[in-house]
């Protein structure tokens, strides 16, 4: 018997490139994308495991860069894909450039869509699949400062709630929600903001725990995982709070300046 098969992306560092190396850990032949050439040397990386590694340079914030994607997995069944791939980007929004919370916003929603959808119908097809979708905390606070990226993550939240029950009749189909709060990974410093208290903070979540929970609740069948306790605490009290504490409150984690020394 062959190998299972996964698609994993937004491998080339962080969530994302440790939830590939659970994957070939696990015996899966895996197919690794990001924007850049690094994933290249990730893919490096992997084959350690002794499993297939193949790596994509693809855009998935657009159509194209998902069927280049998706024409790299050729006619092979897709047992698992973990849709990861995702921007930020911190400062006021009336500072940001339409082409910069453009790409946020297609790479965190048009092309996760895109590519679930595609994935999505060939797992229903077959009656067999696990998806794991990265959405995040962030998605139940109001983002000042952060507000495009936060509210992309509230969508990605929100559709795979509303997915996975519309998938509920579909026998064999797992479909889970990853939750992480802030990572050390590079997100900060590629959505600038390495002078905000969030993106200079030493409490940061670990990727590699982050990825093992949401490995861990993915082969449990789980619907969702908030990663980490004090996440899950912050999602209890933003559904508590009234939206101008939780949004004032990410002003102080967020706003550019607000860097301790």
């Amino acid at each position: 018997m062959p190998n299972p098969f996964a698609i994993i992306t937004g491998a080339s560092t962080g969530i994302g490139f440790e939830l590939a190396t659970l994957a070939a850990q696990n015996g899966y032949d895996i197919l690794v994308v990001a924007d850049e050439p690094l994933i290249d040397a990730a893919a490096a990386d992997f084959k350690q495991f002794g499993t297939q590694v193949q790596s994509v340079e693809a855009d998935l914030s657009t159509i194209e860069g998902v069927d280049t994607l998706l024409a790299a997995a050729g006619d092979r069944p897709i047992d698992l894909l973990c849709a990861n791939a995702g921007k930020g980007l911190g400062r006021a929004f009336l500072d940001q450039d339409v082409a910069d919370w453009r790409r946020v916003v297609d790479t965190n929603i048009t092309g996760t869509l895109y590519l679930l959808q595609k994935v999505l119908r060939q797992m229903t097809e077959r009656h067999q699949g696990k998806v794991l979708v990265t959405g995040s905390i962030a998605g139940f606070i109001p983002g000042s400062f952060q507000a495009v990226y936060n509210g992309t993550k509230a969508f990605v939240d929100s559709f795979t709630d509303a997915l996975r029950d519309e998938l509920k009749d579909h026998e064999g189909i797992t479909l889970t929600t990853l939750m992480p709060g802030p990572v050390d990974t590079e997100f900060f410093d590629r959505a600038d903001m390495m002078d905000t208290d969030v993106g200079t903070s030493d409490t940061k979540s670990d990727p590699a725990k982050v990825a093992q929970d949401g490995w861990d609740a993915l082969m449990a069948g789980k619907h969702s995982i908030v990663s980490g306790w004090k996440n899950k605490l912050q999602v209890a009290a933003a559904h508590i709070l009234p939206p101008e504490v939780t949004a004032h409150q990410h002003r102080n984690m967020a706003e550019p300046g607000t860097a301790k020394k």
